[in-house]
């Protein structure tokens, strides 16, 4: 799917113009939900996009927040967009729906920065690392699921490459490059892998070393999702083993930046990075 036509963040933008229309009424979540025989709950699933809404209740939504009738197409080709189909909806049966939504984010994004304290991040890992580290974590997988998780992380990449490319910041730990996985040839095509991307002109990898000591990205790995448009704001995904969560409040993605640009000074430089993930794959030859 091409990067502006993402129904993940149509939703998230059509969510927000809700949220907006209704603070701009005064109406709070219970309000709304009574008129519209709704939940309160329900109203907020629909304001964070975590829920779509069908055109007939958007048509109610808008009459009662009193939208004129000019204003109403854009937020109707929204919800249209909303809609379609993107190309990891396939893949529903092996994928989570928060990774799902992550996916759907970066269809659009203009950036991600992330930091990955004991993984190689995901845009930037090798079939065969990916493999092995899904077979790892997911024991009750048949190997056809296995390969379909792996299809969907190498179609994922795509983005690093297509015509208007992701921008990638990544900052991984030392132990990253200490790890092996699965056996030293997965391991050093890896490590060659990601000397060999961090030479394209959209993605830049730096090594957080041991030495940079505590650091207040310690408890874990996290990724920042940027947008080109200013309406749609920067979303923090933290991910654990069972599932991912979403921040989106402006206090809580001020201080997740704040980090990463520590970690990024913190870090060493690309080209001494480069030379370390090189020196640690001929160690394992």
């Amino acid at each position: 799917m091409a990067a502006d036509t993402s129904p993940t963040v149509r939703r998230r933008r059509l969510a927000s113009e809700l949220r907006r229309l209704r603070v701009e009424r005064g109406l709070s979540m219970q309000e709304v939900a009574e008129r519209m025989d709704l939940t309160a709950a329900s109203v907020s699933r629909i304001e964070t996009g975590r829920r779509g809404i069908r055109p007939r209740d958007l048509r109610a939504f808008l009459d009662m927040y009193e939208v004129p009738e000019a204003d109403r197409e854009p937020l109707m080709a929204l919800s249209r967009e909303a809609r379609q189909r993107g190309w990891w909806q396939n893949y529903g049966d092996v994928l989570p729906g928060e990774y799902a939504t992550l996916i759907g984010l970066e269809a659009e994004a203009i950036s991600t920065r992330t930091y990955q304290q004991t993984l190689v991040p995901g845009l930037l890992q090798t079939a065969d690392y990916a493999r092995t580290l899904i077979a790892a974590g997911r024991l009750g997988d048949t190997p056809e699921e296995i390969e379909r998780r792996v299809s969907v992380r190498m179609e994922r990449q795509k983005r690093l490459a297509d015509d208007s490319p992701l921008e990638l910041s990544a900052v991984i730990g030392e132990g990253v490059v200490r790890q092996r996985v699965g056996t030293a040839e997965i391991t050093v095509n890896q490590l060659k892998h990601l000397a060999e991307v961090s030479q394209w002109p959209n993605v830049m990898v730096q090594i957080l070393p041991y030495r940079a000591g505590a650091h207040p990205a310690m408890t874990g790995s996290f990724s920042i999702v940027g947008f080109p448009a200013q309406s749609d704001l920067d979303v923090i995904y933290l991910e654990n083993m069972s599932s991912g969560l979403y921040l989106e409040d402006s206090a809580d993605v001020r201080r997740y930046v704040a980090v990463f640009d520590y970690l990024r000074a913190a870090a060493l430089s690309p080209a001494d990075t480069a030379v370390m993930l090189m020196n640690a794959s001929n160690n394992l030859v």
